[in-house]
């Protein structure tokens, strides 16, 4: 188990201004983060989390793979010339970015100037991050466009499991997709694809999720460490770290609570001989 003190960023809002590549320094990625914003005029998401980060706004900004392209080779450069190491390119922005109609196509230019700036970025290792809630495995389309992207090893694939029942899922998610659905398309998909299982632990109305919904979690993600041919690369438990627009309805719980968290899931892996590792992330 490892815990990362990482001070966060606070300059995120900058995606509510139209922006559609917006370099960040990132906690979970440990380092510059350039991240690329499908959603420049409005959010767009199949959850609503009430420790989402995205204020409500609404502009005429439109998305293109033009300004994208310009945009990104922009924040590369930018880093070479400051001499800063780039540890990711991620899809993230003002809501889902697999409900994009313009998400593979923006998927496939990434990969294209990540493999044809890959000597400017500094580090061998610079990933294409696509963080997703994967309600867009549901789609058969999108489950077979994010497997054949997770077969590349620059690829990583950021999958949230906030919930381990149903009850929760509803508090912390809020979303009406069926909770069962959705999860058995997650362990399907964690068994053919690797994927890193990221994990939001707030309180929501001042409680934190149940004995019951946390041995529930701590289940679920056993089951999609040992599943299939594939590995889970990694657990990431995060706690909130910025202001929401629904605030104080979601607020931050102890580091006590997340570090003991993670205790217990290595515990839980170490019976089953599951050798994931599990970060925390304050």
């Amino acid at each position: 188990m490892k815990t990362m003190n990482i001070t966060p960023v606070t300059n995120h809002r900058e995606r509510e201004k139209g922006v559609i590549v917006y370099p960040v320094y990132s906690r979970r990625s440990a380092g510059l983060s350039i991240g690329i914003n499908l959603f420049p005029a409005k959010k767009n998401c199949q959850f609503d989390c009430p420790y989402c980060e995205v204020f409500p706004f609404s502009g005429k900004a439109e998305f293109s793979l033009e300004q994208m392209e310009e945009d990104l080779r922009c924040a590369i450069i930018n880093a070479k010339e400051r001499n800063i190491p780039i540890k990711d390119i991620c899809f993230s922005g003002n809501g889902e970015p697999t409900i994009s109609p313009a998400f593979k196509d923006a998927f496939k230019l990434a990969e294209k100037i990540h493999s044809q700036e890959a000597g400017l970025m500094k580090i061998a290792s610079t990933k294409i991050v696509i963080i997703t809630n994967g309600a867009g495995l549901l789609q058969n389309d999108i489950f077979s466009f994010l497997k054949d992207a997770a077969a590349n090893s620059s690829v990583d694939i950021w999958l949230k499991a906030d919930a381990g029942t149903s009850d929760w899922y509803q508090k912390i998610n809020r979303c009406a997709l069926q909770y069962e659905k959705l999860i058995e398309k997650i362990k399907e998909f964690a068994g053919c694809a690797p994927v890193t299982i990221q994990t939001m632990l707030c309180a929501v109305n001042g409680e934190a999720p149940s004995e019951a919904e946390a041995a529930a979690w701590e289940n679920l993600v056993c089951e999609l460490a040992a599943n299939g041919r594939a590995s889970v690369r990694k657990i990431q438990l995060y706690g909130k770290a910025r202001p929401s627009p629904e605030d104080p309805l979601a607020s931050i719980l102890p580091e006590e609570y997340l570090n003991k968290r993670a205790a217990l899931l290595c515990e839980a892996f170490i019976k089953e001989n599951i050798l994931t590792p599990v970060e925390v992330y304050i």
